[in-house]
């Protein structure tokens, strides 16, 4: 390499850059250090994390399961015997008083899981089943605002037939309102506007064939449909379509 090519190079920006890096390095080689470990601990963390986060939710689908195997238990009838090794209850809110705390301890465990919300949502219904009217509103309250808006819905159903029973009808037309505006999945509007048609049959009847016509013709084929349909035509419809 000739003199004048050696001179080109200390000249070079791109060959002085790489110099000041390496001088760089080695003047910061503690820091850096500190820096990698850092980044490693972190990483650590965060695999732990989700190894944590996985099991527990785990957990919680287990105990899940088995509290929807106690509150989705056969009722037996009068006289009728109990099978070998199969749960069975003499009645609903029995099988509630069962089923309650193990959903009770499951949103209380895994409140920030999807299965904890879940289990409040249905701790609000044995609540309901059990005719403890005050814990049922607020467990309800606690599913309704959750952030999922398919269980929210489920649990603005499920409050708003308490409101009725309780004789506060324009909190139950407030919550089938909210629901016709933003239906889910689990709840259609149909489904709301239907249980705000029945809440009016009494109160306002003429709002009530109003809405019974707009869901004849917005589900047609539907269950809500055909129960609007006979509605309109006078005849006997089905109840429970919605909790």
């Amino acid at each position: 390499m000739d003199t004048q090519t050696r001179h080109a190079l200390k000249q070079d920006p791109l060959v002085n850059a790489t110099e000041s890096s390496v001088d760089w390095v080695q003047a910061n080689r503690t820091n850096l250090i500190k820096i990698a470990i850092a980044v490693v601990v972190v990483v650590a963390v965060i695999v732990v994390g989700c190894v944590v986060y996985n099991s527990r939710t785990e957990q919680a689908s287990v105990a899940f399961g088995k509290a929807m195997d106690v509150y989705t238990a056969p009722i037996r009838t009068a006289g009728q015997p109990v099978a070998p090794g199969e749960a069975s209850y003499t009645s609903a809110a029995e099988r509630a008083k069962a089923a309650n705390p193990l959903f009770t301890k499951i949103a209380g465990d895994y409140g920030w899981s999807d299965v904890g919300a879940n289990a409040e949502y249905f701790a609000g219904l044995t609540y309901l089943d059990m005719g403890q009217d005050a814990q049922a509103e607020s467990t309800l309250q606690k599913a309704a605002s959750s952030h999922d808006s398919s269980l929210a819905a489920l649990a603005k159903m499920a409050l708003a037939g308490l409101y009725r029973q309780t004789n506060r009808a324009g909190q139950a037309v407030d919550l089938y309102q909210q629901i016709i505006k933003k239906p889910a999945q689990t709840v259609p509007a149909s489904a709301a506007k239907l249980q705000l048609a029945q809440l009016y049959e009494n109160t306002n009847p003429e709002q009530a064939k109003k809405l019974y016509a707009e869901i004849k013709d917005e589900d047609k084929t539907g269950v809500a449909g055909q129960i609007a349909t006979q509605k309109l035509s006078g005849a006997k419809a089905p109840t429970g379509l919605a909790r």
